[in-house]
């Protein structure tokens, strides 16, 4: 290779890299301080992690008694996530909990936030940048009371430069610390672990769920790789694909069926005092329709760092819930 050849190979290089650079979207983060952080892509909003922790009132509380990540559309205009209210208040975006918790031998509800709270405290980190945009969250789960603290949960949300066609891609990762001692951390795939919910104005008939096993049964089934669901908003279909991270707790049971589209994965564990668990899964968001097998699959082989084959799949439509029954988060009147 000569001399000259090799000047003229770096310097395409660097323009291709300038290029490359240049036309990434550039993402950016936007605090409301005491309210909620935005997660921008190219200007656009992509996520908004809502930490507001307000307690002057039974309802005010009921709003903000958990942090969550909402998920928007493509254009950055308006959530694809649900908030507070709504049916079944406690889910919100994209959550984590668990309704039968035992730390040092006392029963806790934090999934419908039963006498405690989880309680964000501070950012300890935040960067954003071309490839990407991350920050951590300090959130202390109490006890009976605001001043007691139950587990310290240091949660850890980036935002990824999504493959196309889909326009968004999350990883969510929680590393609950078992401060007030040993914590078994239990439930059932309905209410506890970590999920994502669809805004309360989905429209129900149209949910769909992609299973990678034939014949799946998803109540039944345990350990899924991954799955996935396609719901509408008003004229707009969405789809949303669950990576579920191999160092998770085994064992793991879903909630992916039911027509409001909330869709997880739940994970059972006992944590000795002072000591820590992680939960990881990785959501990949785009308009339309489903993802097929074969890009879910090469994407969660990215992610767990394997290489499995495509699995066979089964796509069923959803169910409807079970009748409702009054939730212990409803505020007294």
């Amino acid at each position: 290779m000569t001399p000259l050849f090799l000047r003229r190979l770096l310097f395409t290089s660097a323009i291709i890299t300038v290029l490359s650079h240049a036309g990434a979207a550039e993402f950016s983060l936007k605090d409301t301080p005491g309210d909620h952080l935005d997660i921008l892509s190219g200007g656009k909003i992509l996520g908004r992690y809502m930490y507001a922790h307000d307690v002057s009132s039974p309802e005010r509380r009921l709003e903000t008694y958990k942090p969550y990540l909402h998920v928007f559309d493509a254009d950055g205009i308006a959530p694809i996530t649900k908030g507070a209210g709504g049916d079944f208040t406690h889910h919100r975006g994209i959550f984590i909990g668990w309704n039968k918790m035992t730390v040092a031998g006392k029963k806790m509800d934090r999934w419908h936030m039963v006498k405690g709270d989880q309680v964000h405290e501070n950012f300890t980190a935040q960067k954003a940048g071309p490839e990407g945009a991350s920050f951590t969250s300090l959130v202390r789960w109490t006890g009976e009371t605001t001043d007691a603290t139950a587990v310290e949960d240091e949660r850890t949300m980036t935002f990824l430069p999504a493959p196309a066609p889909a326009y968004a891609l999350v990883d969510f990762v929680s590393r609950v610390k078992a401060v007030g001692g040993e914590t078994v951390l239990d439930g059932d795939p309905e209410h506890a672990g970590l999920h994502f919910r669809p805004a309360n104005e989905v429209v129900r008939k149209q949910t769909v769920y992609l299973y990678p096993r034939a014949n799946a049964e998803p109540k039944k089934d345990r350990d899924y790789p991954w799955f996935a669901e396609s719901f509408v908003l008003g004229e707009k279909r969405y789809s949303v694909a669950y990576l579920n991270h191999p160092g998770n707790p085994k064992d793991a049971a879903i909630s992916a069926y039911r027509d409001y589209g909330r869709i997880g994965a739940y994970f059972k564990t006992t944590i000795p005092a002072g000591e820590s668990a992680t939960f990881r899964a990785r959501f990949l968001v785009q308009s339309g329709e489903l993802p097929t097998a074969e890009s879910i699959q090469k994407l969660w082989n990215e992610y767990a760092g394997t290489a499995e084959p495509v699995p066979a799949t089964t796509t069923k439509p959803a169910e409807p819930p079970k009748p409702k029954a009054p939730r212990p988060d409803k505020p007294v009147k």
